[in-house]
């Protein structure tokens, strides 16, 4: 597995991740824990060395999981979590109200650590902006948690390019997570400029477009009630079949390189720069190793220009998040 760094900061992670949050929560399936822990550990065999987790993950949960899977090699991965919310236990996706208040930050760290069963968090991010807190003061209490020994990096998760600024001015940045692949592609008009600037690494969550990218769903696809998708605008039957164009375009680039839809999705993305590292999540080996078959996916200059030609003239259909959650983001 190749590596990569996250901008600046030295911080060295493989060149795709693995995001674990479906192993514990969102898509209405509940993964048997040992089945999910020999997932983790395999994904280490194979090269992956970045895993992305939350504490509102469960809540609690996944944090638990890979703690159980991760800590006994600890020595071989980077862990990133995050901060950000009064998660109630029990609390539904989209249901928790935020909260970055410096002392709650530092709790949370307490509690994140001894969930994951380490001694320091790699990469700690704030899970969304809050309004009610300057983010200089959010940076503060991340860069006293560094000096303390408990927090490596600090991250931020679907700021605005703004808040990125104010924060790296009082704590160096290493990572923004924000969504971003074919279908999503707001961070190119101004995140991915400010990123580039400041020497800050991005990490695209949902680079399969919640799995849509991979050309295993269309508009008959029946989401259960628990699934958070079920939720989201873009999944709506008529959103799901004007974006089956998108599909279509990944298809037709997979058949020429023999790969396979989700390859290029994540092929596309790490073309666009030496700096960004995706976190495709799944709770299946098969996809797995499929993901990862993504970093050996190379795209010249001409496949991508092919790429942009044709996603240029398709619209993605539906909003991705309900309101209320779309208001949370790029702050």
């Amino acid at each position: 597995m190749q590596k990569r760094r996250l901008g600046n900061s030295g911080l060295e992670v493989s060149a795709l991740g693995l995001g674990c949050m479906g192993m514990s929560f969102s898509y209405g399936v509940v993964h048997d824990e040992q089945e999910m822990i020999s997932l983790l550990r395999t994904a280490v065999e194979r090269g992956i060395t970045f895993f992305d987790t939350a504490e509102v993950y469960g809540p609690f949960t996944n944090e638990v999981l890979v703690g159980k899977a991760l800590s006994p090699i600890r020595d071989q991965v980077v862990i990133a979590t995050k901060f950000g919310f009064n998660v109630v236990s029990g609390g539904k996706p989209g249901t928790q109200t935020l909260n970055s208040r410096p002392e709650h930050i530092k709790e949370v760290a307490e509690a994140s650590l001894k969930r994951l069963q380490i001694d320091s968090i790699d990469l700690f991010y704030q899970h969304r902006v809050d309004p009610d807190v300057p983010v200089e003061d959010v940076a503060g209490a991340v860069k006293e948690l560094i000096q303390e020994g408990k927090v490596k990096h600090f991250g931020l998760s679907e700021a605005g390019a703004q808040t990125i600024r104010r924060a790296h001015a009082v704590q160096p940045v290493a990572a923004l997570q924000s969504e971003y692949s074919l279908w999503w592609r707001k961070p190119e008009a101004e995140i991915i400029p400010t990123l580039e600037e400041l020497g800050i690494g991005l990490v695209p969550y949902s680079p399969l477009g919640k799995g849509f990218l991979t050309g295993k769903m269309d508009e008959n696809t029946k989401l259960g009630g628990g699934d958070f998708r079920s939720t989201l605008p873009r999944f709506a039957p008529e959103a799901m079949k004007a974006n089956q164009a998108f599909v279509d375009l990944l298809s037709t680039i997979a058949k020429q390189k023999k790969a396979t839809p989700a390859q290029i999705a994540l092929a596309w993305l790490l073309a666009q720069k030496p700096w960004i590292v995706p976190i495709p999540g799944t709770t299946k080996l098969s996809r797995l190793e499929e993901n990862i078959g993504a970093v050996a996916v190379e795209l010249t200059a001409e496949d991508l220009r092919d790429i942009e030609t044709a996603a240029s003239k398709i619209t993605p259909e539906g909003n991705r998040y309900p309101e209320h959650l779309e208001k949370m983001t790029y702050r």
